[in-house]
């Protein structure tokens, strides 16, 4: 293993090990104790990309299209999102997020960002230490986007 190799792979572990621990604790900050990590995410993904049909929504969480329909209905069943009957193909339905739903995701951003806020004022960083964050968040971001 050439010294490049070791040192991505010392990275990639402080890396997986950082995030692991600080998306744990910022899981744990949600407007609602009824509702789970993927129907989170479905509900900000509409939030970001509007009307979505399951099938797409299945794909970008990972999941089977029965089990993203079965998610999609107790959405509905809290008034979280509606289903809307496909333009050009009425068999296909698509889903859209309602303001509840908007809210919901709104809020739980809103805890996050505050005990991030809040972990990170605990630490005492200086303004470069917290720069840093700011270019190393960047730079993640880059990685999680591919």
């Amino acid at each position: 293993m050439s010294a490049s190799d070791e040192s991505l792979s010392l990275t990639a572990t402080e890396l997986r090990m950082a995030t692991f621990r600080l998306a744990r604790r910022l899981r744990s900050a949600r407007a609602t104790d009824s509702m789970s990590d993927t129907q989170l995410a479905v509900l900000a993904g509409l939030r970001i990309h509007g009307r979505r049909t399951i099938s797409t929504l299945a794909l970008v969480e990972h999941i089977t299209a029965p089990s993203m329909s079965s998610m999609v209905n107790g959405l509905e069943e809290q008034g979280y999102v509606v289903r809307i009957p496909d333009e050009e193909d009425r068999r296909r339905v698509q889903v859209e997020i309602t303001d509840a739903g908007i809210e919901i995701v709104a809020e739980t951003i809103r805890r996050r960002d505050e005990l991030l806020a809040a972990m990170l004022g605990d630490v005492d960083f200086t303004d470069a230490e917290l720069a840093t964050l700011r270019e190393a968040s960047a730079l993640m971001r880059r990685v999680a986007e591919r």
